[in-house]
């Protein structure tokens, strides 16, 4: 019987007495690998964009928002304090107002808050610092309201006219000092109640003073780790519905409950579900475009049974048995399959860097899928070198010698 090592060094040198063939064979793995490893890669680089994305716009953190007027006060804020895994909340109002800054006078989206949410919406400060408990008239303010939205940029320590209009029509006007300037968190595709850079921040008591009430639009709440994000999301739920009077048979009803509870988990899993099918997309024309490479790999094959058909009668005629014949063009096609699994993985992250730099995501690489892809060009050219190579073995070698 062949051995191994004979057959590898026989088929390297029947590799290289046809170089085209041998490249256009191993050209079906190359693209077919890079493919896949090109699309498995944008798609985990792309699910780790999204999940940076809401990390950017908050820190473990859960929103409770009510559609209706005078429902949240000072009880339920502290019903939400008391609950287990809260490390800090927020209670929030919010209002577009009219701020003038020196001649310019521009509608911004103005949100009373409390020293929490710095925390809870995890903001970086780009210059002074965030809102305290004992600030009555200081505001911090997005960059894009510092730098583009007054005829002038706006810079920390100057002071603006903030008008907002009570329930009655009435409006009321306050200065107020910039404090600080928050970092814009540079997200592109998540834009929520909770993204910083077109809104100024003044203390919740001074806005509630402003419009004269005492009650919150909601609540933003950091719990003590993602892991238990969903479980202190449920305590708090089932906290307000006993403080509100809702039944426990209404609890997950969305029409009878007069508030909405959101965390982040939640948003992940959305965003998930978004990048596992468009992942499951690019992996599918990846393999599609692999299963036309061995079906080009498979029918080359078969073009060189026929091309080699009077040296297959020769080897068959010194000796060469069946099982030899088919080792012979077995090897040869995992050389191929191999070859082109090592290209193709090269080609493969090559394009998948440069596409990831060229839309500004993040570098992700999963090991075991390279690993797979590689492993899978390995398995295309074996599987489609074996009916060719069987096809080779079987035949008599006095035909195949007088073969034209």
């Amino acid at each position: 019987m062949l051995n191994p090592l004979e057959a590898f060094r026989i088929a390297i040198g029947s590799i290289n007495s046809s170089k085209l063939r041998s490249s256009l064979t191993t050209l079906g793995i190359i693209i077919g690998v890079a493919a896949v490893i090109a699309n498995v890669s944008l798609g985990a680089s792309f699910g780790q964009y999204f999940d940076d994305e809401v990390g950017a716009v908050g820190n473990n953190f859960i929103g409770v928002y009510s559609q209706d007027v005078n429902i949240f006060h000072d009880k339920e804020l502290e019903t939400i304090k008391n609950a287990q895994g809260v490390v800090g909340v927020s209670p929030v109002v919010q209002q577009s107002g009219k701020v003038q800054y020196l001649s310019s006078t521009r509608q911004v989206n103005v949100q009373g808050v409390t020293r929490d949410y710095e925390e809870v919406a995890n903001f970086d400060m780009a210059v002074g610092n965030f809102l305290s408990d004992k600030d009555k008239y200081t505001a911090v303010i997005g960059e894009s309201v510092s730098n583009d939205k007054f005829d002038r940029r706006l810079a920390n320590k100057n002071s603006i006219d903030i008008t907002l209009r009570k329930n009655d029509g009435t409006e009321i006007t306050r200065t107020f000092k910039v404090k600080g300037i928050i970092k814009s968190p540079e997200t592109t595709f998540v834009q929520s109640s909770i993204e910083p850079d077109e809104r100024i921040f003044i203390p919740i008591s001074t806005m509630n003073e402003m419009l004269g009430r005492d009650y919150y639009g909601g609540f933003f709440v950091q719990a003590v780790s993602l892991e238990e994000v969903r479980k202190v999301s449920e305590s708090i739920d089932e906290r307000l519905a006993r403080s509100l009077g809702v039944s426990t048979r209404d609890i997950d009803n969305e029409d009878v409950k007069p508030y909405t509870i959101f965390d982040q988990l939640e948003i992940l899993d959305q965003v998930g579900q978004l990048s596992g099918a468009l992942s499951a997309l690019l992996v599918s024309v990846a393999l599609i475009s692999l299963i036309v490479g061995s079906i080009g790999i498979m029918n080359i094959m078969l073009v060189t049974v026929t091309e080699r058909t009077r040296e297959i009668g020769l080897m068959k005629s010194i000796g060469f048995t069946y099982y030899d014949v088919l080792m012979l063009f077995i090897v040869e096609s995992i050389i191929v399959g191999i070859l082109g699994g090592i290209l193709g993985t090269v080609f493969g992250v090559s394009g998948a860097l440069a596409v990831n730099n060229l839309l500004n995501l993040p570098n992700v690489f999963p090991v075991e899928l390279i690993i797979a892809g590689f492993s899978i060009a390995v398995l295309v050219g074996l599987i489609a070198g074996v009916y060719p190579a069987s096809k080779a073995a079987k035949m008599d070698s006095v035909v195949a010698i007088k073969f034209e």
